[in-house]
């Protein structure tokens, strides 16, 4: 049936009028989370196809140590660390609160295992070990990342520790980090693959990845999530698909599960808008070639090139005589008739050979190559010009280390920018069933050394980074990934929640041994709820195992792979 002309009208109007009403409500929207700051960037053009709030400061927690990767891998690829060379953990790096591996002091871990601790557990640990066996204290390593986001033209960027851990002069952007993003993908593509990896093992524990988005947006591969309560959830993505590239940084996100479906949104939206034609952004910082010229294991130097027409002068046994900058001299002529006479007669007891002093080559070869390895790589497209072939000497690179090291960067306070809305999505569930206050308030105590989640913890226990049960006001927070899982109830407060899972600990140890509680708010009905999950079961056999011991212990019970 065909509508009035009044009656479209009538809807015309109606649809300015919601718009209008949204327009207006952004403000409000803005406000009601001020940290929030997002962009979107098309890694193949650099072109920048979302922002809001990018350039204003915020704080990086754990993706901070996206740059602490960048640094390792630039010593992997100067040579002075392999991914099996063994780090040393210290009395200052064991006692850096949680997320962590535990590193025992006095131990090691390989450099391997260090990359990939950063990377799924987010371990604030062996981010110190990392910074204090490359520059000695996370202060001076602090400097060297700092000096490098320069570099990479992150001009917001300040850097004061390895972590991410709280301090209010350690700030970012979300365009800094983007750029960050970019760069050491296309600086060291030999390393980037493992920001894909969904979870390893380390002496016999698993850690997953608090990345959510791997695995489950299409295209997605890496690379990392932060979270403190000063800064918010934070999570920079890759992602490419049919040809497509993209980089995009949500910082400032109120709780895990809003950030993921956020950037799930831009995904969404802007990866359609990305070219998919041939790179034309220049590269942020372009992949090194491998060294061609080895002076230490070089075993068959090549000859000379002759310049055409010359000929080959046949060895003599002669002294060399290395070019020089001064003026040419007429060689003397005891020197003049050097170059025609014989060979040296042998020296007795030694033949050919003339002896050096063992003691003092060895000493002199082990110290050149002390000093050097302890130099940060120049940037090669600024060479330091102060080191010449002439004041290369151990002095000179001491000096030139220690100047390096207590160099102090600008650092610009340009005021925050205006605030823009961060679009909320909630999260579908399944029905569940509502366990009252009441029914939980009398819950015993019970601590279960398997499965109970710590509570003793300081504040700044949480702030290394979180994982995805969104738990921003737990300590301790335990991994939780793709995995067979339980749930048990879905209750009003979190605490009620964990009373229940503390409750269940202490009725099902053996059926619920090796698993890790954890709560998870989820919206349903307007209302926030909280469900109370144990998640780690090698199998679904094991999962419904563990439902019908709780079962028969009076809990409601379902298993789920999530």
């Amino acid at each position: 049936m065909r509508l009035s002309r009044s009656a479209r009208m009538f809807a015309g109007l109606n649809k300015l009028i919601v718009a209008g009403t949204l327009i207006l409500c952004a403000p409000a929207a803005a406000n009601a989370n001020s940290k929030y700051a997002g962009i979107v960037v098309d890694a193949k053009t650099g072109k920048t196809l979302y922002a809001s709030n990018a350039d204003a400061y915020r704080y990086p927690a754990s993706l901070t140590k996206i740059m602490t990767l960048y640094v390792l891998f630039e010593e992997m690829e100067a040579g002075r660390l392999s991914l099996n060379s063994r780090l040393k953990v210290s009395k200052y790096a064991a006692s850096r609160p949680p997320t962590k591996l535990g590193l025992k002091r006095g131990g090691t871990i390989k450099v391997k295992d260090a990359i990939l601790g950063l990377i799924t557990k987010s371990a604030n640990d062996a981010s110190t070990v990392i910074a204090e066996n490359i520059s000695g204290s996370e202060k001076n390593f602090a400097v060297r990342m700092t000096r490098t986001a320069r570099q990479l033209g992150m001009s917001k960027t300040t850097f004061k520790n390895p972590h991410g851990l709280p301090n209010s002069a350690q700030r970012t952007t979300a365009r800094d980090m983007a750029t960050l993003g970019r760069a050491i993908q296309e600086r060291f593509p030999q390393y980037y693959g493992y920001f894909k990896t969904r979870s390893f093992k380390y002496k016999g524990r698993r850690f997953g990845n608090h990345n959510r988005l791997l695995g489950r947006v299409k295209g997605v591969d890496g690379i990392k999530t932060g979270y403190t309560r000063a800064s918010g959830f934070n999570l920079t993505s890759s992602v490419k698909r049919n040809g497509r590239h993209i980089v995009a940084v949500v910082m400032g996100g109120k709780t895990g599960a809003r950030r993921n479906a956020h950037m799930t949104d831009l995904i969404r939206r802007y990866l359609p808008k990305a070219s998919k034609g041939k790179r034309t952004a220049p590269l942020i910082a372009a992949k090194t070639a491998p060294r061609s010229f080895d002076a230490a294991s070089l075993k068959n130097p090549p000859r000379p090139i002759q310049k055409p027409g010359r000929r080959i002068e046949p060895a003599t046994g002669a002294p060399i005589v290395l070019a020089s900058s001064a003026a040419p001299v007429k060689a003397p002529a005891a020197l003049r008739a050097a170059a025609v006479a014989p060979a040296p007669a042998p020296v007795p007891g030694f033949g050919n050979q003339i002896p050096l002093p063992p003691k003092a080559v060895k000493s002199r070869f082990n110290d050149t190559f002390a000093v050097a390895s302890a130099l940060p790589p120049v940037p090669r497209q600024s060479p330091d010009a102060s080191l010449t072939t002439n004041s290369i000497t151990k002095a000179a690179l001491l000096q030139a280390a220690r100047a390096r090291a207590g160099q102090d960067l600008p650092v610009r306070t340009d005021e925050l920018a205006p605030t823009a809305p961060l679009p909320i999505r909630t999260v579908k569930t399944e029905a569940i069933e509502v366990i009252p206050a009441a029914d939980v308030e009398n819950a015993p105590s019970i601590a279960v050394a398997a499965v109970t989640p710590s509570t003793n913890a300081p504040e700044e226990m949480a702030q290394g980074d979180a994982d995805e049960a969104d738990l921003a006001d737990s300590d301790a927070k335990p991994e939780v990934i793709p995995s067979w899982q339980i749930q048990i109830a879905a209750a009003e407060t979190e605490a009620q929640a964990q009373a229940l899972l503390m409750k269940a600990g202490a009725k099902a140890k053996q059926a619920l041994r090796g698993s890790d509680p954890y709560t998870e708010p989820v919206e349903a009905n307007g209302k926030t709820l909280y469900r109370a999950r144990f998640a780690g079961f090698d199998n679904k056999t094991a999962a419904r195992r563990a439902c019908r011991t709780l079962k028969k212990a009076k809990f409601a019970c379902f298993a789920i792979y999530q």
